[in-house]
């Protein structure tokens, strides 16, 4: 996708040199706070008794860290969020921190997370990364839906390695607080000091401490989300580790060299190529359903609860089919676990029982491809059997699903074979035309409030009589994006029939899951989503992943 006008007038932030050396010093009491932040408990540090999730104590944190009360803060009107993790994960501290001192490489490592990052500046160390590196970044953080608003900001990456501890510490930290060049974000987002420290561990692992600390000067919120968002889920520590040890465990996979069954794929290098088009597809597909990049929205309905949501992308440069795509996203509240959710959808066979997602094709497995431990985790390649294939012409499909305790996604688009064989071959993979559709399954602790399923329903709240399960994990927010090419001519003007087919055929998706779902788990759940609000299915073809051609129709603006 192009750069917004934010990302390309970056440049203009940078630091003058009189700020470089309050910069650095800035960057030393940053880096004692996050280290303090990682490893001291009570009082700093406080545990709610009801979900045994730790909330930071800011009259404590005020007192530790005075320093931070002389930095420039805004109104009242912002919230805090703080929340931290630990976990270990499969990649040693060096290619870590390669990583996060890299910002394309950081984007990469959290395709789910960061929508777009840039260095803006390298104020000391070098540009790839060394211990005393610090930098200055533009970055966007998104969560997967269009209901939930991106957060950007400019801020300093510190790098700092202790060598006796054979430790590294991350640290970000608002840049706006000293530099008047810089204007915050609006709405406000500022990195308080977060980031991670990383332990050196055997064979290559490492523990991974992280901190989150922002302060969020937030735009509403659709209530599906408000408690994803307002929890810390869509944000926060959590998020941040259960991505980065999925990712990791993706990025062993990515160099793997004993890999013995390859399917119809030739060779190692070519297994690794068609992983880096899938890496294209996820990241696409993200992109694509969030606001980030100052995307912008239509909702077809008047009503608070509706949560489907389209938008138009005038496509003319290489990477996705040329002309008009038009896109449709909803989210719906599911009484299942995400796991039980993901298990259903990312099983092709199953999936392909469904009539709006299949139109009756079958799917045969051709190419597997392990991304982790967990057998979620993977990339498939996939023939669609129908009348018309043969040797001479085959349709393809690209799929790759993944898990971690944060949330999953299965994402999958039709490719054709030459495409497929360019891949393989190591051609430049920025001009397959990829136009993925899925889904994103969050978990949510439906024990703390009443809010819309985003169809007409409405979540348990915890004194609902009806709610007698404990496992505040059963529920699941299901969040679907289709993406069709409306016309194969960018200058086109969208069709409104075009619009009604989308929306029909996006709830006749979340209604055929849903029954599916109900069908296929014996216990009958306290609430089932309702599906009403949606108009009836009338018949609309589109073939599954490959972005269809819909009906034409009068013209509008």
């Amino acid at each position: 996708l192009p750069e917004p006008s934010s990302f390309q007038d970056a440049g203009h932030a940078a630091l003058m040199d009189e700020q470089k050396s309050l910069a650095m010093e800035l960057a030393i009491s940053s880096m004692d706070e996050l280290v303090k932040l990682c490893h001291k408990n009570e009082p700093l540090w406080l545990k709610n008794n009801e979900n045994g999730k730790e909330v930071l104590n800011l009259e404590e944190h005020a007192r530790m860290f005075p320093w931070a009360l002389n930095l420039k803060h805004h109104s009242g009107e912002c919230r805090t969020e703080a929340s931290r993790d630990s976990a270990v994960v499969f990649l040693n501290s060096l290619n870590l921190v390669d990583a996060f001192l890299d910002a394309n490489k950081w984007a990469e490592l959290f395709p789910s997370i960061v929508s777009r990052a840039k260095t803006v500046q390298v104020i000391t160390g070098s540009a790839s990364g060394s211990s005393g590196s610090l930098h200055l970044i533009h970055a966007e953080l998104q969560a997967l839906s269009p209901l939930v608003p991106t957060r950007e900001a400019h801020f300093l990456r510190f790098c700092q390695q202790n060598v006796e501890e054979g430790s590294w510490v991350i640290v970000d930290f608002p840049v706006d607080s000293f530099s008047d060049n810089i204007q915050p974000s609006f709405p406000v987002y500022r990195r308080q000091p977060s980031g991670c420290v990383i332990q050196d561990m055997p064979n290559g692992y490492s523990r991974v401490t992280w901190v989150e600390h922002a302060e969020i000067e937030e735009k509403p919120i659709h209530p599906i989300f408000s408690h994803f968002v307002y929890s810390g889920m869509a944000f926060g520590a959590h998020r941040w580790l259960a991505v980065l040890q999925r990712q990791c465990e993706r990025v062993a996979s990515l160099m793997a060299r004993n890999i013995s069954d390859l399917g119809v794929i030739p060779t190692p290098e070519a297994r690794k190529n068609i992983m880096r088009l899938s890496q294209r597809m996820i990241r696409t597909f993200c992109l694509n359903i969030s606001t980030c990049g100052g995307q912008s929205w239509t909702a077809l309905s008047d009503s608070s609860d509706d949560t489907v949501r389209i938008t138009t992308r005038k496509i003319t440069e290489p990477g996705q089919p040329t002309g008009v795509i038009l896109c449709a996203v909803s989210t719906t509240w599911l009484p299942y676990s995400h796991h039980q959710v993901f298990d259903f959808l990312r099983d092709e066979k199953r999936r392909s029982q469904l009539d709006v997602l299949s139109n009756g094709n079958a799917l045969q497995e051709v190419a597997h491809i392990a991304n982790g431990s967990h057998p979620g985790n993977c990339i498939s390649l996939l023939r669609i059997n129908v009348a018309s294939n043969s040797s001479q012409h085959l349709e393809l499909m690209l799929q790759e699903s993944c898990t971690d305790q944060s949330g999953s996604l299965v994402v999958y688009t039709n490719v054709d074979v030459d495409s497929i064989q360019l891949a393989m071959s190591g051609e430049d993979l920025s001009c397959i035309p990829l136009l993925p559709l899925g889904f994103v399954i969050v978990p949510v602790d439906q024990s703390t409030c009443t809010r819309s399923n985003g169809n007409g329903g409405s979540m348990p709240s915890s004194d609902d009589p009806s709610n007698n399960n404990n496992n505040n994990s059963s529920g699941s927010l299901l969040t679907v994006g289709l993406q069709v090419l409306a016309s194969n001519i960018p200058s086109a003007k969208l069709n409104l029939s075009s619009v009604t087919a989308i929306n029909n055929h996006l709830c006749n998706t979340v209604h055929q899951i849903s029954a599916a779902l109900s069908s296929n788990f014996s216990t009958t759940p306290t609430m089932t989503p309702t599906t009403s609000s949606c108009p009836p299915d009338n018949g609309i073809s589109t073939t599954v992943g490959s972005g269809a051609e819909l009906p034409a129709g009068p013209s509008h603006e």
